[in-house]
């Protein structure tokens, strides 16, 4: 298929004139741009009875009350609480449920539905309307914040399968391939939008843990958010994730995560609704034009190893600091994110083949891999005690925020009523900037940080909200 869309594209492009009419400008070309067309039309009457509009209701009760008893006021303003809390304006005594949307698609005869974890992220009530207008209820299967995926289920009330989108194969994809986005944006339910691939693995966006996004200016605006990104055979390559804008709309740079990715995360949620991720335990830096000179290296290729955790996969395996990682199971390593992407790609317990550069000398070694959930820690266990939840602090998200772009940490959430975290007065968009005197960068910093404090009962928390930047020691009980 992507072979007819590329020789439909330069008959279209090249083919001579062939209309009777030689002096009619209308029908030059209509056959070609008919043909090239209906691939897209095709694609569309395929994939959009499976594009389905997700809304949401979050229980007030479950969150931090920025209330007017609020000792500290409302740094943002109203504005502020009703764009990214969902509160209306004036603020009133008594809180309302908070209401989000967005996007998702059925991959399979059953009901499953994939979608963006934001989209669903602290839910107690899931409704689907289906692209015929149908309105369901869904529950709950799995979700994994670290991607950004989750998956969520409806009934069949006949005996009737659902239409459903099949994952295609996001290895294979190439800048400037023509891709189709179908979403609910605006509350407009089914919109499709063309485009091109822009670019491929961009990484270090903090959008989510694991980045290996596809770019594309297929246009993507609020409201699309977990929707399928398609090839010209109709399978999904992408999800729609995020978008890159300083106006809040579509600007044409939209980001998605690749469908191998997603697949990965599908399974196992389906299995065993979690995720489990391959963990080597090391700390990387990626290879730049000066490293490769201090090293000898003949070109810019691999990452080197800064750290290796004791008793971990890596020091078993005979790792070292100072060694760099040239090639993982036969393929090339070009950067610290897209090795960790590949490691968290594989199964605990599975073998990594890695091609290493030591001390001028080309090593091979095998690593059994560990699972993350191996590092001797419970940061989600701490996390549950402090009472609140986290997530990275984008640049879309600092702009509703108010912060700047040379701020760094994560954001609060949610918080528990109740909890250490409510009674030392934290709040959701607090920044959380340190841990016991340890910089946070992203949630993966945060959970480690909080592993190491062990036992402790007390945690020393750097946190900035609004304009005023100050320390919380919290106690844990």
């Amino acid at each position: 298929m992507k072979f007819l869309s590329l020789m439909a594209l330069s008959l279209f492009l090249t083919s001579p004139i062939t209309s009777p009419e030689k002096n009619d400008p209308s029908s030059l070309c209509k056959c070609d741009a008919k043909v090239f067309s209906k691939l897209f039309s095709d694609v569309a009457k395929k994939a959009t009875p499976a594009s389905v509009f997700i809304r949401v209701e979050v229980n007030p009760a479950d969150n931090d009350n920025l209330g007017p008893q609020d000792p500290y006021g409302n740094p943002f303003g109203d504005d502020f609480l009703n764009h990214f809390f969902g509160f209306p304006p004036g603020r009133p005594l008594q809180p309302q449920p908070q209401i989000g949307q967005g996007s998702g698609f059925i991959v399979s005869p059953d009901g499953l539905i994939m979608t963006n974890n934001h989209v669903v992220r602290g839910a107690d009530k899931i409704e689907v309307t289906l692209n015929d207008g149908q309105l369901r209820s869904a529950k709950l299967v799995g979700t994994d914040p670290r991607t950004d995926l989750a998956l969520i289920k409806i009934e069949k009330i006949d005996e009737q399968d659902f239409p459903f989108l099949e994952l295609g194969d996001s290895e294979n994809l190439e800048v400037a391939e023509w891709v189709i986005a179908i979403g609910n944006p605006f509350q407009l339910q089914a919109s499709v939008t063309v485009g091109v691939i822009s670019a491929l693995g961009r990484q270090g966006l903090k959008i989510t843990d694991h980045e290996d996004f596809i770019q594309t200016d297929a246009a993507i605006n609020p409201g699309n958010s977990g929707g399928p990104l398609l090839n010209l055979e109709g399978k999904v390559i992408g999800i729609n994730t995020a978008i890159a804008s300083r106006s809040g709309g579509y600007m044409g740079i939209g980001f998605a995560i690749p469908s191998n990715m997603a697949r990965h995360v599908m399974d196992q949620l389906i299995q065993k609704g979690s995720v489990s991720r391959g963990f080597l335990g090391i700390e990387l830096q990626t290879v730049d034009k000066e490293i490769a000179e201090a090293f000898n290296l003949s070109k810019t290729e691999g990452v080197l190893i800064t750290s290796v955790a004791k008793n971990s996969p890596a020091e078993k395996a005979g790792l070292q600091t100072g060694d760099i990682i040239l090639e993982l199971n036969g393929k090339s390593i070009k950067s610290r994110d897209s090795l960790r992407n590949q490691i968290s790609m594989m199964d605990p317990g599975s073998e990594a083949h890695l091609k290493i550069h030591r001390k001028g000398k080309i090593l091979n070694l095998s690593v059994k891999l560990g699972a993350v959930s191996d590092q001797s820690t419970t940061p989600a266990v701490v996390s549950q005690k402090l009472g609140i939840e986290v997530e990275n602090l984008s640049t879309e998200l600092a702009r509703q925020l108010g912060y700047s772009n040379s701020d760094e940490g994560v954001v609060i959430t949610k918080v528990k009523p109740g909890s250490p975290a409510a009674r030392a007065k934290l709040r959701p968009g607090c920044l959380i900037m340190a841990i016991n005197h340890k910089k946070i960068t992203n949630t993966t910093d945060y959970e480690n940080v909080l592993a190491e404090n062990g036992q402790n009962k007390r945690i020393l928390l750097l946190v900035k909200y609004g304009k005023e930047t100050r320390f919380y020691s919290i106690r844990i009980e």
